[in-house]
């Protein structure tokens, strides 16, 4: 993977930039809003460039109608600009069915009580926000976590995922998608962005390990899945009905992909998502890197996010979490061996992380609401 801003997140970000003489400038994420450009100007590239050319296909808005037309039969031939490198590849071209159980479990929960995502999406997240309300929750959070001024905020209809964490013209930035700003729900995005991601990498880049250098001089491990997990855990913390709901169905999506064709994984999904044009989403993600989506396969990357959520549950007694935070973009694993080198005098914590009561209380209450147990996960992670 190429050298990216300590800003970057995991390569699952979910947005498409160009830069402009005025500066960067949201683009249509098209139909794969989980791969970003690389930035065309002279900055640092917003991700690892063979990352994205080998993983976008070129013709994926030729492809998507092609499906819709045929009835949802047709499996996309996807092309690419650049032959995949196969060290991306081989990396994620195995699914995990570890947590399969647990995915269908929280699926199962959500459908079984509102029926489908929509009415979940539309009861639990509350309504749409105005512009301007979203202006506003934004300058009440960042005033918070002590950051006003820090990091610009854009707002788009473009972008396919609640959000997105980046490095604009060498400012952090936070997109945030009009679609999906809903009243009880961007709290916790803003948690997962700006709490967990952004601060994670200030903190990094304080600490002698900051940068790929540093890394491989300490032999860290990658953040990943810990800074992901993380991240999705802060997403739905304090939340009435923390839902596991989106880890879950990438997940899902992963393992079925890796055994089935496009279209029929498109087919699978509706029993949990009605909407073809999110279906769509959620197949191209799980199938990217592949040419011919008749076949089996798929692209692992977003088992990611489940993953971490489990590991971290499963320890959660014995993670300092506050460290964990300090010392930047390192796994949970690493944090009580990494303390004696770190530079923490001026860590940066989120607001949510001074009630350490109250924020255990509530991973306790998201265990219980994905019926999760830890005699379970005990089972699942002996170590």
């Amino acid at each position: 993977m190429g050298t990216c801003s300590w800003l970057r997140r995991s390569d699952s970000s979910c947005t498409i930039y160009s830069s402009s003489a005025h500066g960067g400038r949201i683009r249509s994420s098209g139909s794969l809003p989980s791969i970003s450009r690389t930035s065309t100007g002279t900055g640092t590239p917003k991700k690892s460039s063979c990352l994205l050319v080998a993983l976008r296909p070129s013709n994926v808005e030729q492809e998507r109608d092609k499906f819709f037309l045929s009835n949802y039969s047709h499996n996309p031939q996807f092309q690419y600009q650049e032959p995949a490198p196969l060290s991306v590849l081989d990396k994620y071209t195995q699914a995990s069915d570890r947590f399969l159980v647990q995915a269908l479990t929280i699926l199962n929960l959500v459908i079984s009580k509102y029926g489908n995502y929509e009415n979940f999406e539309s009861i639990t997240g509350g309504k749409l926000l105005s512009k301007c309300q979203i202006w506003s929750c934004c300058r009440r959070y960042m005033q918070k976590e002590g950051c006003s001024g820090e990091v610009v905020v854009q707002l788009t209809e473009d972008l396919l995922s609640q959000a997105v964490m980046t490095t604009e013209n060498s400012r952090p930035t936070l997109t945030i998608n009009l679609l999906g700003a809903r009243q009880h729900w961007l709290e916790g995005v803003l948690r997962h962005e700006i709490g967990t991601h952004y601060l994670r990498g200030v903190n990094d880049a304080q600490q002698p390990w900051h940068g790929s250098e540093g890394r491989k001089q300490f032999g860290l491990k990658p953040a990943n899945p810990t800074e992901e997990g993380l991240a999705s855990l802060h997403s739905v913390l304090f939340r009435k009905h923390p839902y596991l709901w989106r880890a879950a169905l990438l997940y899902y999506t992963v393992s079925r992909a890796a055994s089935c064709s496009f279209s029929e994984l498109f087919q699978d999904l509706q029993q949990f998502v009605e909407e073809p044009a999110v279906r769509w989403e959620y197949c191209v993600r799980a199938k990217r890197g592949q040419r011919d989506t008749s076949q089996p396969g798929c692209f692992s990357k977003d088992q990611v996010y489940l993953d971490g959520i489990i590991r971290i549950l499963r320890h959660r007694r014995s993670i300092d979490f506050r460290l964990l935070t300090s010392l930047g973009k390192v796994s949970f694993e690493e944090a009580e061996s990494l303390q004696r080198f770190a530079e923490l005098d001026n860590a940066r914590l989120p607001h949510f992380m001074q009630d350490m009561e109250r924020y255990h209380q509530q991973l306790a209450h998201i265990m219980e609401t994905n019926q999760l147990s830890d005699e379970e996960l005990q089972v699942l992670l002996p170590e």
